[in-house]
């Protein structure tokens, strides 16, 4: 007698999220520590905001243009390679940031440091399409992004402590995250692979959980899909990519900026800055799980995976940025910190969303050069922002002119997303 098994799927995606979820902890935990040490480096050097705002916004230069570039190598030559030399190059010039002596120094190494971190959100988002089923695309990205936040409230107390103990120096942190950084490219290379179908321990059963309800992305198919400028022309597309933009402003303010106004305007000192300063972070840790689950959730139930999505992000983000826009209008420290805290909540709720209503919107052989494209346009608010930010700080418009300000251009994107975000037929 014959008895025929059907073998249990292997779960070896949840071991490629969990590793894209480790390095882009340690993407932000390098990226946030140069603002939290912003404080001492101001004061080390005589920089003025303006001038710590330039070496914030140079970081973006190169990080803006990347992001499109690692999107279109990764359709050429695979996520894992693309992903692993940049956390080689941007662990690199971590602990480069160690060395410098000045600004000129300081901005060469943030420009370089910016192109080695600028695949990561591009990558990320094709080697989840390639390993998730859409019914878990939502959850996939929304933990793998979760780690962003994560990594800056575990750096916010790590790199404040390391300094509190070295007497100030903010060196240090940079020379043991980039060791770290290290590290995690080891097991990068180890662990993932650019597709199921390409990893020894991944079993024909898991493969076809995996593509039980994506359309195979045949030879033929990528020959028929309609050109680059095509898909980005798509209201969908722009119309999201301006959303991203509102989006990335209020982060890179809030990255660049935070613990300096805490500071400089709330006369926070260096051992309260470990707390008030970490506790943004979690809520938007909670933010991008909850997003990701929620809108899951909601495509399973209604049926369309892209009017919920949609319908987060025009929420979320318009709820954002009028919270954005009260910060510095409350009248204690510990209100600031808790609005910050909602405004990072509920900006990372619409986090994952991004990604996947561009990749409902364009072809599977599109979606890394023109997902890359999105970013690359909406990452410029990293260039502006923090030097914007600079510059109003010092003015006579001063820290509330910051956040009215930041709130008025992320409102933009919604209201475009509300007429022209809906999925072309």
């Amino acid at each position: 007698m014959t008895t025929t098994r059907t073998a249990t799927a292997t779960r070896r995606r949840f071991g490629v999220l969990a590793a894209d979820f480790a390095v882009l902890g340690l993407n932000y935990a390098d990226r946030a520590a140069f603002g939290i040490a912003g404080p001492l480096i101001i004061a080390e050097f005589g920089f003025s905001n303006a001038a710590f705002g330039w070496l914030a916004s140079i970081f973006a230069l190169a990080y803006s243009p990347f992001g499109f570039i690692g999107g279109w190598l990764a359709d050429r030559f695979g996520p894992r390679n693309v992903m692993g030399w940049a956390v080689l190059a941007w662990s690199a010039f971590t602990a480069l940031t160690a060395a410098g002596i000045g600004f000129v120094s300081l901005l060469v190494i943030r420009f370089l440091f910016g192109a080695g971190e600028g695949p990561q959100a591009t990558v990320t988002a094709k080697l989840m399409h390639n390993w998730f089923p859409k019914r878990e695309l939502g959850t996939a990205l929304g933990i793998a992004n979760a780690a962003t936040p994560l990594g800056g409230a575990v750096a916010t107390p790590v790199v404040v402590a390391i300094m509190h103990a070295t007497q100030g120096n903010w060196r240090l942190p940079f020379l043991i995250f980039g060791g770290l950084g290290l590290l995690a490219a080891v097991g990068w290379f180890w662990v993932v692979r650019d597709t199921p179908e390409q990893h020894p321990r991944v079993n024909d059963a898991e493969v076809r959980v995996i593509r039980q309800d994506q359309a195979e992305a045949t030879e033929a198919a990528q020959q028929d899909a309609p050109g680059f400028w095509s898909c980005v022309a798509r209201p969908a597309v722009w119309a999201t990519a301006i959303a991203y933009f509102g989006y990335a402003w209020i982060l890179w303010t809030f990255v660049s900026w935070f613990p300096s106004y805490l500071v400089q305007e709330r006369g926070i000192d260096l051992d309260g800055l470990a707390v008030s300063g970490a506790i943004p972070w979690v809520g938007g840790c909670v933010g991008l799980i909850a997003g990701g689950a929620l809108t899951d959730w909601l495509v399973r139930r209604i049926g369309d995976p892209e009017a919920p999505r949609r319908w987060l992000v025009i929420t979320c983000l318009a709820a954002t940025a009028v919270l954005f826009a009260l910060v510095s209008m409350v009248t204690s420290t510990v209100a600031a910190v808790a609005v910050m805290t909602a405004v990072v909540f509920l900006l990372y709720l619409t986090g994952a969303q991004y990604w996947i209503i561009v990749g409902e919107a364009v072809p599977a052989a599109r979606y890394g050069a023109v997902s890359g494209a999105v970013q690359m346009f909406a990452t410029s608010a990293s260039i502006f922002a923090p030097l914007v930010t600079g510059y109003l700080a010092d003015s006579s418009w001063g820290w509330g002119g910051v956040f009215v300000v930041a709130g008025a251009i992320t409102l933009v994107g919604p209201v475009l997303l509300l007429f022209a975000g809906r999925r072309r037929a």
